[in-house]
């Protein structure tokens, strides 16, 4: 909510400055926005796989969506599930579990390799080369973003310097000069807003939720490995707290 509340408000802001100082009308530039919009998307294009532009929306969009979860809470959630295990020393009650992982489809899969009977360091392997493969994929969106964040402002300052030579070229017709200066301006705006308004907090906001999920599948992990091995739910709380930061470590079990 913090992500689409701070756009909704920067934009808000804008335009709310926009109706202040005279008519939105005027900050409307056809020519400015296909410059600096479809040029933006165009160069940055350059630089990625037309099927990496073709997933990229999706997953920065999973991300921000499903990937903020609280390191503390999934730590606890992943205690009840060691607890449980070890009071019924049942594998059949971890399957009749995964129904209720669904909606945690890293977890689930750690789960199903301790329900099948895998070696622990092999479900350790498993699961870190997924949690690597995951967080590449999303440092790919984060790169995407990135480098929009940088071509934008660099397409509005081309809209100006074509607003610019078009400006200088008519100076003996006056009526060409108010719309040639017009682009040479609002493209930078457009630039602008986009880059620092879009680009820029998205690409920080996903950074923040990339890091944020491996260290959460990193704790599925520990904690599936855990219950293969049969630890007691005590040590696995303090192997997770060492990789929690300190203001989320957990504290289960009271003594």
């Amino acid at each position: 909510m913090s992500t689409v509340f701070g756009m909704l408000a920067a934009f808000l802001l804008v335009f709310a400055a926009i109706l202040l100082g005279g008519s939105p009308v005027a900050y409307i530039n056809l020519q400015g926005g296909l410059i600096v919009v479809l040029g933006t998307f165009a160069v940055t294009a350059i630089s990625f796989r037309l099927q990496e532009m073709i997933s990229l929306p999706g997953n920065i969009w999973n991300l921000l969506r499903h990937g903020q979860r609280d390191p503390n809470e999934e730590a606890i959630k992943v205690l009840k599930i060691a607890v449980e295990a070890r009071k019924h020393n049942d594998i059949l009650m971890l399957e009749r579990l995964l129904p209720r992982l669904k909606d945690t489809p890293f977890l689930m899969q750690a789960m199903q390799l301790v329900v099948d009977g895998t070696q622990a360091d092999e479900i350790e392997q498993i699961m870190r080369r997924e949690a690597s493969t995951a967080s590449s994929r999303h440092m790919r969106a984060v790169d995407f973003l990135r480098r929009a964040g940088d071509v934008a402002p660099a397409m509005g300052l081309i809209g100006t310097l074509i607003g610019l030579v078009r400006m200088l070229g008519n100076l003996d017709n006056p009526a060409e000069i108010g719309p040639s200066m017009a682009v040479a301006l609002l493209t930078t705006l457009y630039g602008a807003i986009l880059a620092h308004l879009v680009f820029i907090p998205l690409a920080a906001k996903t950074e923040h939720c990339t890091e944020e999920e491996g260290l959460v599948n990193n704790l599925y992990a520990m904690g599936a490995t855990s219950i293969r091995r049969k630890e007691n739910p005590r040590r696995l709380e303090m192997l997770l707290n060492t990789i929690l930061p300190p203001a989320k470590r957990v504290t289960f079990f009271k003594s």
